[in-house]
């Protein structure tokens, strides 16, 4: 785990509030941190969603993902030429 100190410069009502709330504790700031993280995620995937759409490529077919992984995993697995 790495430890990190962060200092925040909030208005003093905002401060008391959160405080108020336990939102400056660590596992409330963890957890906000988890989410932001899994949003951005979220919306990068969403955009390159799009901009596949956009350019008139085909979604892969189950069996097709598969297919690829399948090979992959072949590749990985041959002996490394001498």
């Amino acid at each position: 785990m790495t430890t990190l100190e962060v200092k925040l410069n909030l208005p003093d009502s905002l401060a008391k509030e959160a405080t108020r709330m336990g939102l400056l504790s660590p596992d409330s700031l963890q957890a906000m941190l988890r989410e932001a993280v899994r949003s951005r995620h979220i919306t990068s995937l969403a955009e390159a969603r799009r901009k596949i759409a956009a350019a008139g490529i085909a979604p892969m077919t189950m069996e097709e993902i598969q297919a690829e992984i399948e090979t992959d995993r072949a590749e990985r697995r041959k002996p490394a030429p001498n």
